[in-house]
Parts: structure tokens; C-alpha cells; sequence
């Protein structure tokens, strides 16, 4: 197909939901919608909103809207990935995350807050932290130098910068695979996932870096260093933060750090839970599949997490653009949106009575093709 053909394919096709995207930005706006509910309505549990918005309100309405299935034609994607609306999407999250981290801070110092309150407040910032990681995931595949350091800036609020390198080089290798940290095995916890993948991330992380600078030739510990660089952006955003508005912010920084690493991770969680790539006779693991992820086609949910839900898509096609995502009806599909889903990891028992039927159905229950599935190719 010709560049003229893809771009009349792409005005012939209409992105139903192009206008809607821009939703995604009233996350990093909770902190101030926060502060306006509680300074009219005079409800501290309106600190919280930040959560409200994710885990009640969008599973809400996600129940009335009902799935999408809205993909867009494979002829308009080329036209799609060029079209920059989708793109500004993205940016503009980035000073609107550090607006409102920014007036939190003011907040936590100057606001007439309960200690609850501030816990409640910190929860809404760790909400923007984490959907912000969310946001870098996003920039972070792109190839264009400024996208990469948008993502790196998103990632220096919740102190996981080495996440930059290990999700592209580590996760996307190694996924559905025992070796990946990221990718949760049958029957294993959320709360025993997450140290599991915080750490073997970070080590990951390190791993990947240290030997992509030696084979450049150059030190490890140096400026040059990916990880390095966004610890250092991290620890000199923290500093200056404090030297603003006194000591009495750190708690409140390090637990939204937390909030927002722990919702990360909670999706991480989710997404391949009990999924193993397909062997070759040798035992080498073959090219990662829809069928390595699970996958959620919930429409507003996806709106708030730029498509992260058609999750099979982006790991067939690491490279497509949030918008240019489609929906894998042959992949595993969870039975509700990531908000619902991350409350579930939150309660194994819970979990595991919504979840593993689940997995034990996509191996006809054979629970032995989860350690030891393979395919002649």
C-alpha cells in the first residue's frame, strides 16, 4: 500500500474514541480536584479521589459502557502513528503530573489535614505516580530521543527509573517466560510478586545496563549510565522538594513513591499471570504471542491507561502507538478492566477463585502444560 492509499484509508476511518483520550489527563489533575471537593464539600475522604476515580468510579462506568471492540484498519495504522493529536496526549501528562505533585506538597504543609488526610492525599499522588510509570511505559518504546526522556522524567516521582531499561530490554525478551520478574507464575500471590519483581527488576535493570555500556566501552558508573541518571533526576527532585517545604513532606513523598510503584506492579501482576510462552524442541522459548498476555478490551479503562489493556497487541507489536493498539479476541481475556482486576490481586483468595479457573481452562485444564509446554517449530 502506497503512503497516499494509507492516508486515505486513515480519512475514511473514524477514530470514535479520538476526542475521549484527553480523559486520561484528569488523573494527574486528582490532586486539585481533590482539594476542590474537600474545600466545598468538607469531606476529607475527598483526598482520596485520585483512587476514587480509578477503582470506583471508572470500573462504574467501564460496566455501563461494556467492551469496545473498536479496532482501528490495519490500512489506517501507518497514517495513525504519524497523526501527532495522539501523541500531545501523552506529553501534556508530564507537567500536569509535576503541577500536582507540586501542589500536594503545598498541601501536606499548608492544607488543615487530619493524618488520615494526608495518607488519603498521598494514595491520589501515588495513583498520578503510577499511572504516570504507566505514561513512560508509553513514550518509553518510541524511538525519538524527546519521548524517551518524557519517560524517564515521569519515572523520577515514584523513584523507578531502572524500569525504563528493564520493561524494554528485560520484560519484552524474557516475557511469559520463568526468567522475566515481571511475569506472575500460577498460584503465586500478589504480595509475594511484588517484592520478587521490584527487586529481580532492579537487578535485571542493572544487568542490561552495565553490559550495554561495556560493549560501548565505557564505565559503568558514569553519566552515561540510563539508571544512573534517572536515580540522580529522582534524588535531586526529592531534595529540592523537601528544601521547599520542609522535612515534614518526606513521609508523604515516600509513600506515594510506594502507592505508585505498588499500582505498577499490581499491573504487571495481572497481565501474564500463569502464562509460559510456547517452547521449541531445543527448550529456547519461541517469539512472544498475543497468547502471552492477557488481555481487557474495557472502554474506559483503557481510555484512563492508554490502551495498556490490549496488552497481547503491544507485546506482539512492542513498537505500535497506544492509539494504534487492537483488540486480540484469541488471547486470554480478564473478565473485567485493570481497576476491578487490581482489587482482586490485592485479596489472593479473591484472585485466585476469579483467576486460576481461568488459566487451568486456556491449558484444558492440564495444569502440567503451565511448567512444560511445548511446540516442534
Amino acid at each position: 500500500m502506497t503512503t497516499h492509499d494509507a492516508a486515505d484509508a486513515f480519512r475514511q476511518w473514524k477514530d470514535r474514541k479520538r476526542y475521549w483520550w484527553p480523559l486520561a489527563l484528569l488523573i494527574p489533575l486528582s490532586p486539585f480536584v481533590s482539594w476542590l471537593l474537600v474545600e466545598y464539600l468538607h469531606w476529607g475522604l475527598f483526598w482520596a479521589t485520585g483512587a476514587w476515580i480509578l477503582l470506583l468510579l471508572v470500573p462504574i462506568v467501564d460496566f455501563i459502557a461494556g467492551p469496545d471492540g473498536h479496532n482501528p484498519p490495519r490500512e489506517a495504522i501507518a497514517a495513525l502513528q504519524e497523526d501527532r493529536y495522539y501523541r500531545w496526549c501523552t506529553y501534556l501528562f508530564v507537567p500536569l503530573q509535576y503541577s500536582g505533585l507540586l501542589f500536594a506538597c503545598w498541601c501536606w504543609v499548608h492544607a488543615p489535614m487530619a493524618t488520615g488526610e494526608k495518607i488519603a492525599l498521598s494514595m491520589t499522588v501515588g495513583v498520578v505516580a503510577g499511572v504516570g510509570i504507566n505514561a513512560a511505559h508509553e513514550l518509553g518504546h518510541k524511538s525519538e530521543t524527546h519521548e524517551r526522556w518524557l519517560a524517564k522524567i515521569v519515572l523520577v516521582q515514584s523513584l523507578y527509573g531502572h524500569f525504563y531499561v528493564e520493561h524494554n530490554h528485560g520484560h519484552h525478551v524474557k516475557v511469559a517466560t520463568p526468567h522475566d520478574p515481571a511475569s506472575a507464575r500460577f498460584g503465586e500471590s500478589f504480595w509475594m510478586f511484588l517484592p520478587r519483581s521490584v527487586i529481580g527488576g532492579c537487578r535485571s535493570a542493572w544487568a542490561i545496563e552495565a553490559a550495554r555500556l561495556r560493549r560501548r566501552g565505557r564505565r559503568v558508573l558514569s553519566l552515561g549510565n540510563s539508571i544512573l541518571q534517572t536515580w540522580a533526576m529522582s534524588a535531586a527532585l526529592f531534595v529540592a522538594l523537601i528544601a521547599g517545604f520542609g522535612w515534614q513532606i518526606v513521609p508523604w513523598l515516600f509513600l506515594q513513591a510506594f502507592a505508585g510503584i505498588t499500582f505498577l506492579e499490581a499491573a504487571n501482576y495481572l497481565e501474564h499471570y500463569g502464562l509460559l510462552r510456547a517452547r521449541r524442541s531445543d527448550g529456547s522459548f519461541v517469539k512472544a504471542r498475543p497468547e502471552d498476555s492477557w488481555n481487557s478490551d474495557h472502554l474506559v479503562s483503557n481510555l484512563f491507561l492508554y490502551q495498556l489493556q490490549r496488552h497481547s497487541d503491544h507485546h506482539a507489536n512492542p513498537r505500535l502507538r497506544y492509539q494504534s493498539l487492537r483488540s486480540a479476541p484469541d488471547a486470554p481475556q480478564l473478565p473485567a478492566g485493570y481497576a476491578v482486576m487490581i482489587v482482586c490481586a490485592a485479596i489472593p483468595p479473591l484472585w485466585r477463585a476469579v483467576m486460576d479457573r481461568r488459566v487451568l481452562d486456556y491449558y484444558d485444564g492440564n495444569i502440567e502444560l503451565m511448567h512444560t509446554r511445548t511446540t516442534l517449530r
